[in-house]
């Protein structure tokens, strides 16, 4: 019967992967606010839920799957582009996914994507800074006069606009899936808790490297 589960586990998030990187493919656009450089598209709305579902160690293997595809199909950024895309989409999804997985109700989801947009916001604003200028050749001053004015409004809004549409489309994506015996939301197994232990770990360590390239940054060390 394990064996069963598991089998609809990879063959649902193989799904998540394919209509995330879908998504991403058809809808991905540049925003007047983004400086030409920055793509905005829906893929971290399929990421979250399969988060939400499965728990955030499954969503950071998803973030994973759909940036290497997308690095060996469209992308133009390279490595340094799998690795903003992996940082983007794993600090969003996993962020919002271990809180619900805490508190699983609407308000913990809600909750968690709150968090969710303000942490991705903040990490991307200083990952950009320090990687941007590598792969776009950009000098790093010009870069910093962007902070705020460019990249700060778009990681916010593309955060914001991601969380909502997740709320929206959780519920019903979760009932299709349900009534085509894909999932099933049983309680978690002590393998997912110690995967969510880690997890919460990782992104702990994420969350103090960035506030140390910080301190660096306003000291002018880097």
């Amino acid at each position: 019967m394990k064996k069963k589960i598991d089998v609809k586990m990879l063959v649902t998030l193989g799904m998540f992967c394919a209509i995330a990187y879908a998504l991403m493919f058809v809808s991905r656009f540049t925003p007047a606010i983004a400086a030409g450089f920055l793509k905005y598209d829906p893929k971290d709305i399929i990421i979250v839920i399969s988060g939400f579902i499965y728990g955030p160690a499954a969503a950071l293997a998803v973030s994973f799957v759909v940036a290497f595809i997308e690095l060996v199909t469209v992308s133009t950024t390279g490595w340094i582009g799998l690795i903003m895309n992996i940082l983007a989409s794993g600090a969003f999804a996993c962020t919002a996914s271990l809180i619900y997985k805490k508190k699983h109700t609407l308000k913990g989801a809600v909750l968690g994507l709150v968090f969710a947009c303000l942490l991705t916001t903040g990490i991307m604003v200083l990952w950009n800074y320090l990687i941007t200028p590598i792969y776009m050749g950009y000098p790093r001053e010009a870069i910093a006069k962007m902070l705020v004015p460019v990249f700060l409004p778009f990681n916010f809004v593309k955060t914001v606009a991601n969380a909502s549409f997740t709320i929206m489309l959780y519920k019903p994506l979760v009932n299709a899936l349900r009534k085509a015996h894909l999932i099933n939301l049983s309680g978690s197994s002590e393998q997912a808790k110690k995967n969510n232990k880690f997890l919460i770990y990782a992104l702990a360590s994420l969350a103090i490297l960035s506030c140390v390239l910080i301190v660096l940054v306003v000291n002018g060390i880097i």
